[in-house]
């Protein structure tokens, strides 16, 4: 049975990151489902059940025989170990794209010391700016291809509680039962790229800023779909 690919945007932005990718994938002839976790921040922490029971409520009617691809941008990633244990579906690959990296075990807190720093002194009330809110123009400005794409993606921006940078996300033990991938667009996510190497996994190097799956949607598309190409296991290091 031909998997299905669910894209898994990360919470600090929306699932309009993943539209230009979930278009190619469909035209190719794949199954895809494109969660909103935009709810996500809101309510009291713990967070990360309701990141997973959103993914889970996204895939509710297809059959649970179905073999399911999970692919998780960013700050998702950290929520793939959870996603994993909540779907009653076979997990056939995980695609971490530009994204952080759970722990191997036990849990992992969504933000560092160092990036918690930085993220209280923006918060009023509690709340944060929209996460393109909290970097110069000259940071933000080359993420986009365009203005529209932009604009979209800057709109659709929850403002997230500070509480859920401050939450810890459990690690099931042996959630990644099946092979496991890495997309690396650029810095700062070199490291969580080797960290994916010494865990064995196929890494590829697709050079861009970190929203460049909304520039190169087809690129991106294809080498998803290359790395879960379970026929082929051979590792992949181009670029890298």
């Amino acid at each position: 049975m031909e998997s299905l690919f669910v894209l898994i945007h990360s919470p600090s932005v929306g699932p309009s990151t993943w539209t230009g990718v979930a278009e190619r994938l469909t035209a190719a002839g794949h199954a895809v489902r494109v969660p909103s976790l935009l709810e996500v921040g809101k309510g009291e922490p713990p967070f990360w059940p309701r990141a997973a029971a959103a993914v889970r409520e996204a895939v509710a009617d297809v059959s649970q025989d179905r073999p399911l691809v999970l692919v998780a941008h960013s700050n998702a990633g950290l929520f793939v170990p959870a996603v994993r244990a909540a779907l009653p579906h076979p997990v056939a690959a995980s695609v971490f794209v530009d994204a952080a990296l759970p722990a191997r075990g036990g849990t992992t807190p969504v933000a560092g010391p160092e990036l918690l720093d930085f993220l209280r002194p923006l918060a009023v009330d509690g709340v944060l700016p929209r996460w393109t809110d909290w970097w110069d123009e000259a940071d933000v400005s080359p993420m986009f291809a365009d203005a529209g794409i932009r604009r979209t993606i800057v709109e659709e921006q929850p403002r997230l509680p500070l509480s859920y940078y401050e939450q810890s996300i459990p690690v099931p033990p042996g959630w990644d039962d099946h092979p496991c991938a890495y997309v690396l667009f650029g810095p700062p996510y070199e490291h969580q790229a080797a960290e994916a190497r010494t865990r064995g996994w196929r890494v590829a190097h697709l050079p861009g800023e970190h929203l460049h799956q909304t520039v190169d949607p087809a690129a991106t598309a294809e080498l998803i779909t290359s790395l879960t190409d379970l026929t082929d296991l051979t590792e992949m290091t181009e670029g890298s």
